[in-house]
């Protein structure tokens, strides 16, 4: 039953955070897009209100003509809009989900003994330390370099030692699965500290100070402005980090911490593409293309990089001595053998992960579909390998499978 529960709380957490999720990065992306697209505007009143850009859009059968103000306006309008509920239920939706997914469980989903022995609540430990101290590390960057000349450059630098450091640290202390979901979410919690801690309390402080009838200090306008900034380009190694558990030749790979800091590097380029580009149709920026070349560049030699090796003949081991009475088919005399060694762990009588039970033939027949494609084909299962099954055993449950999956 326990279980059963934490599968409708998985689905109905992963649910509402990828709605979040679609809201924040919807209005983030909007937003950049609308500063990048702003241009100066031509009416005398406007001018005189302070209005700095203005951009005219038709969208779902209207025209719309947004402006921004350089510093504020003439005065504050009845109702304000605040854009922060979209990236704090984003946040808080994601961690329940790492919760319920990979912490509740840490010992299957986030310890690789292979790598690190410890017991469970060290690993939880350790991956939430992941996220607050990320996050002080790269608050502090920005604190100490993001004001001075050069400051971006400097920062940009230092953020991308420190998200490599972290990721190698990941992948040598977590199941690499695991170790990519933590490395996103590192970043996401640092998105959203931007949010909570700099770029709301500034417009806040602007707010007040409008009221006050004081005069307003921009500094607030250009600290939340730069880590709204820092947030778009985290936005895409983030959802990277985030789809990559789906497809295991990423996490499994021997040195999985490069591919991960290759594909974020690749989000983080493409994004600048997308950046850039609205700025270079109004002669604003040079020619963003080169950033989209390099990110495609990227992509292609990762791919050529993990490509599999030719498959060779299966090697002679014990399992092969398989049943082939049935016109050379693999029968479950045979494949029964292999799952109560790697799999009734999990998923047996005393245990069904997922709700899946394996340990009768009616039940492998219902899951034959799900074992080929875990087992076999992403080779997810069993999760970090944690009871050692055989690339030769693979192959088994593989011929079982395209033989009929027959379990009489």
């Amino acid at each position: 039953m326990e279980s059963y529960i934490l599968d409708w709380l998985n689905l109905l957490l992963r649910w509402t955070h990828v709605i979040t999720a679609i809201a924040w990065i919807g209005s983030s992306f909007y937003f950049v897009f609308l500063d990048s697209s702003l241009t100066p505007p031509e009416d005398e009143d406007l001018k005189k209100q302070g209005v700095s850009g203005e951009l005219w859009a038709v969208h779902g059968g209207g025209f719309y003509h947004p402006v921004k103000f350089a510093v504020k306006p003439p005065q504050l309008p009845k109702h304000l809009h605040w854009f922060y509920w979209e990236s704090y239920s984003t946040w808080l939706t994601g961690f329940a989900l790492f919760t319920v997914s990979y912490l509740w469980s840490a010992g299957t989903y986030l310890i690789d003994k292979s790598k690190m022995d410890w017991a469970p609540w060290q690993a939880v430990t350790v991956a939430i330390l992941f996220l607050v101290v990320f996050w002080l590390l790269y608050d502090l960057i920005c604190r100490r370099y993001g004001q001075r000349k050069s400051g971006d450059a400097i920062v940009g630098a230092l953020v991308l030692v420190l998200v490599c450091v972290a990721s190698w640290l990941a992948c040598h202390w977590f199941a690499g699965r695991a170790a990519f979901l933590l490395v996103g979410a590192m970043l996401a919690t640092s998105m959203s500290a931007n949010v909570a801690h700099w770029i709301i309390p500034g417009q806040r402080k602007v707010v007040a100070a409008i009221k006050a009838g004081a005069p307003v200090d921009p500094i607030h306008g250009i600290r939340g402005k730069q880590r709204s900034v820092h947030n778009t380009y985290f936005t895409l190694p983030v959802l990277f980090a985030m789809l990559s558990g789906h497809y295991s030749f990423t996490y499994t790979h021997p040195q999985n911490w490069l591919v991960l800091i290759a594909m974020m590097f690749v989000g983080a380029a493409i994004r600048q593409f997308f950046v850039m580009r609205h700025g270079y149709k109004l002669g604003r920026n040079s020619n963003p293309v080169p950033y989209a070349g390099v990110g495609v560049a990227v992509i292609v030699a990762v791919m050529l990089w993990l490509a599999p090796e030719p498959a060779g003949p299966t090697p002679a081991t014990a399992v092969d001595a398989v049943d082939t009475s049935v016109g050379g088919a693999i029968g479950y005399a045979t494949l029964q053998p292999i799952l109560a060694q790697r799999c009734y762990l999990c998923h047996g009588a005393q245990v069904q992960m997922k709700n899946v039970r394996l340990d009768s033939p009616a039940n492998v027949k219902l899951h034959a579909q799900n074992m080929y494609q875990q087992v076999v084909i992403s080779k997810i299962m069993p999760m970090t390998n944690t009871t050692g099954i055989s690339e030769a055993e693979r192959m088994v449950i593989k011929q079982w499978f395209e033989s009929g999956a027959k379990t009489d």
